[in-house]
């Protein structure tokens, strides 16, 4: 499975889409840009929707959808929002094409001309706050606490599977309150949402923080979000949580009769992830054997695999096999009994360890005779032998041992990788030669920011949450005075 699968220290980027495309998680589309998600790519997805769909309604969401296309007129209402997206919208402009009269091919028909054009939804914050307009009247009425699970389109030039296509999937949470502080609460609340799901199912520790200005949500007052760090020192956007005060309830005109008969805008979140998450999860933990998953967003948390060379020993593995994932699927845990007789066992060995399986049983007629079972660790690549009696605990304290020891991993990782420094040249050095998160003090301009963008490509990442106001230093780049430090780092 690995032939000619280039290594992470030889060409990261080029490491990075081979896996994708051979451990069949997804591949280029005929439309430039655009990616198909194949079905073992496609699983690993649905794990993060079910995984994050549960949380949302735990925390009092319900699901709904909205429209794909988008008035333009819409766009113009909330000035900050359509300077932000404009340069990335696909416009429909006709709605029929027709025979070329010079036979050929096909042609849009002129006289097919939209009144109005339509914006492919590259967010939904206009279409859904036209909608809440018409739902909200009276504080009985709030709050509206929905997300929509959709597709949107951002017209990207340069694309990468998963991290960067023209559409993508994604979940957007949208939420109307009664009062900016309730608003507020929701915006944090559904950032911990997040940086759970991030450390608890993709064993993927990140930084919760706060945008600078520059690097806000297009019309958001205040723009939450976690980082990650990848394993080629570069920063990833996880998940954003947008407070987006009343900007787009006073551009729709959402108002509401208050519980002290007065008429108030509504106050406003938004928050999102996409199959961004799917490129973190292959970078954070892959390495170059292929695929590496945590347990608990494996499509299949186990392989069993049958070894025999005649007949009966086929029968009676296969048996075995049977039994142990019967038993195991009891228990809740997602297994596969790979009992293809087209393949040997030295092949779905690779292909499997390729595909990222946490743990792999391998059965012979020696170990039906032993009672035992050979047990093999994609985390470690480590193999033991085991009994078959007492084999479901085994497995079950396997499983979070792996998905505890692949956090454990990527957090040392994340510490190895994170530097303070505290002058210009130590900035400079350290990006180029270490890469990963730079702690240092900024001066709060946007000018700075932007200046230490042109010159390194570095841009800050986030404003930590634990900000230490009280570490007063001098910024990095200009020498005037900081409150504390922030997150530099090259990303994604």
């Amino acid at each position: 499975m690995a032939k000619n699968f280039v290594s992470r220290e030889e060409n990261y980027s080029q490491w990075y889409n081979d896996l994708v495309i051979k451990a069949d998680l997804a591949e280029y589309s005929a439309v430039r840009g655009s990616m198909v998600i194949k079905p073992y790519g496609y699983a690993i997805w649905e794990m993060m929707q079910a995984a994050l769909d549960k949380k949302f309604k735990e925390t009092g969401h319900v699901n709904a959808y909205f429209p794909l296309f988008i008035p333009k007129s819409f766009f113009s209402k909330e000035a900050k929002h359509v300077e932000g997206f404009a340069k990335e919208c696909a416009v429909v402009t006709h709605y029929r094409l027709k025979n070329d009269e010079n036979g050929k091919g096909i042609v849009v028909d002129p006289d097919a001309k939209l009144e109005e054009e339509l914006i492919v939804r590259p967010t939904s914050e206009t279409i859904i706050w036209d909608t809440y307009r018409k739902w909200v009247q009276s504080w009985r009425d709030l709050p509206i606490l929905i997300n929509q699970w959709a597709n949107v389109v951002r017209w990207e030039m340069r694309t990468r599977l998963f991290l960067r296509t023209a559409e993508f999937l994604w979940q957007e949470g949208h939420t109307a309150h009664a009062t900016k502080q309730e608003a507020e609460v929701e915006a944090k609340k559904m950032l911990g949402v997040y940086t759970d799901f991030a450390k608890n199912f993709m064993a993927m520790p990140v930084i919760q923080g706060v945008k600078t200005e520059n690097e806000r949500f297009a019309g958001a007052i205040e723009t939450y979000c976690i980082e990650a760090l990848m394993q080629d020192g570069k920063a990833l956007q996880a998940g954003t949580s947008h407070f987006l005060g009343q900007n787009f309830a006073k551009a729709f005109d959402v108002k509401f009769l208050s519980k002290e008969n007065k008429l108030e805008y509504v106050w406003a979140t938004s928050w999102g992830v996409s199959t961004r998450l799917m490129g973190a999860l292959i970078m954070t933990h892959s390495d170059d054997s292929g695929l590496v998953l945590p347990p608990k967003l494996a499509p299949f948390q186990v392989v069993i695999i049958p070894i025999y060379r005649k007949e009966e020993e086929r029968l009676a593995v296969i048996a075995k096999g049977n039994q142990i994932k019967e038993e195991l699927e009891k228990l809740g845990i997602r297994v596969k009994h790979d009992d293809r007789d087209t393949q040997k066992p030295g092949y779905k060995f690779a292909e499997w360890e390729f595909k990222g399986v946490p743990l792999r049983i391998a059965i012979g007629p020696r170990d039906l005779k032993n009672n035992t079972v050979e047990l093999a660790r994609r985390d470690t690549l480590s193999k033991s032998f085991t009994p078959m009696d007492g084999l479901n605990d085994t497995v079950v304290n396997l499983l979070d041992e792996i998905q505890n020891n692949l956090y454990n991993k990527a957090i040392d990782f994340r510490s190895e990788h994170t530097t303070e420094v505290n002058n210009w040249q130590e900035f400079k050095e350290v990006l180029e030669n270490k890469g990963g998160f730079i702690l240092a003090h900024w001066d709060g301009s946007s000018e700075t920011e932007d200046k230490i963008k042109e010159e390194t490509k570095a841009t800050i990442r986030s404003i930590p949450l634990d900000y230490d106001e009280s570490e007063e230093g001098k910024c990095v780049y200009s020498g005037k005075p900081s409150k504390g430090r922030v997150v530099f780092a090259k990303a994604y």
